[in-house]
């Protein structure tokens, strides 16, 4: 069963580790996170981006899925299905099909619309015991045809939005989605630190995993990061491991070509990055 990320991500603040979103992208994308979170022992969020959601026919199909797999794969650690970077429809929209935690994103509106919307949408999803993150400071790179430059966020602003009632909040430190420029300077710890100032027990949520080093990642967890979202990385190793399956020319020996033998390398690379992450968020035996 689908459960809210409230519950999970408190005790991570409180365990001092943080609980990996790993966005899905289709069927092999969330068994292959749902089966490594199992083995692992480790509570997971599976993200879903509006785009990612169309691909696959809808929120409904998502849900259906993922509530599928639950039960086929005995699945027993705590597992919450997230919208996220949702547009205020998609929010509604999501929270209609069966999401357990929802993002909305509207970092890129002045901070009153932002605080509108996102009150709007608390008292939903407190009655539904659904969890919601909201984002201040738009993170850089690009999501969803949307190109931010890594704004570090207001402390101001991100207290006048926990002081709503929200679950977590995304606070842009400096960090991007995508792969890191050569030239990147780093996380903002000392923006960090004044966030978590101001908004005390809030747990905090750090976008763009994909390529920050380990300790950057470890310092921004004692700071009380207590979720990190991962997607580039595992689209990076899914990518190299059928490339390589091709090259080697295995899809044109025996009943190589059938399409499960033909993604089963993706898959196995996906279960490694995640059990990567997992390990440096300290997440493990965690369920």
């Amino acid at each position: 069963m689908l459960v809210s990320a409230k519950e999970m991500l408190n005790k991570a603040r409180d365990g001092h580790y943080a609980v990996g979103q790993f966005n899905i992208n289709n069927l092999e994308w969330t068994k292959s996170i749902l089966q490594t979170a199992e083995e692992l022992r480790a509570p997971v969020i599976l993200g879903v981006s509006e785009g990612a959601g169309k691909y696959m026919c809808g929120f409904d199909t998502v849900v259906g899925m993922v509530n599928g797999m639950l039960k086929g794969l005995n699945i027993t650690v705590p597992v919450a299905l997230h919208l996220d970077h949702g547009t205020f429809e998609g929010a509604k929209a999501c929270i209609n099909a069966g999401f357990s935690s929802i993002m909305f994103d509207g970092s890129h509106y002045p901070i009153e619309e932002n605080l509108k919307l996102t009150t709007a949408l608390v008292n939903t999803c407190d009655i539904l015991g659904i969890s919601l993150e909201a984002e201040v400071g738009a993170i850089g790179g690009e999501e969803d045809g949307v190109v931010g430059m890594g704004e570090c966020a207001d402390p101001a602003e991100c207290k006048m939005i926990a002081d709503l009632g929200v679950t977590m909040l995304a606070a842009g430190i400096g960090n991007i989605h995508g792969k890191y420029p050569a030239n990147w300077p780093g996380l903002r710890f000392d923006v960090l630190e004044n966030i978590k100032a101001t908004v005390g027990d809030m747990p905090l949520v750090l976008h763009g995993g994909t390529g920050i080093p380990e300790d950057m990642i470890k310092k921004a967890i004692s700071l009380g990061v207590a979720k990190i979202n991962v997607n580039t990385e595992c689209q990076l190793s899914f990518s190299a491991a059928t490339r390589k399956y091709i090259e080697e020319g295995k899809d044109l020996v025996g009943k190589g070509f059938d399409p499960r033998k033909v993604l089963a390398p993706g898959c196995e690379a996906i279960k490694a990055t995640v059990r990567e992450k997992m390990e440096i968020f300290g997440c493990i035996g965690k369920a």
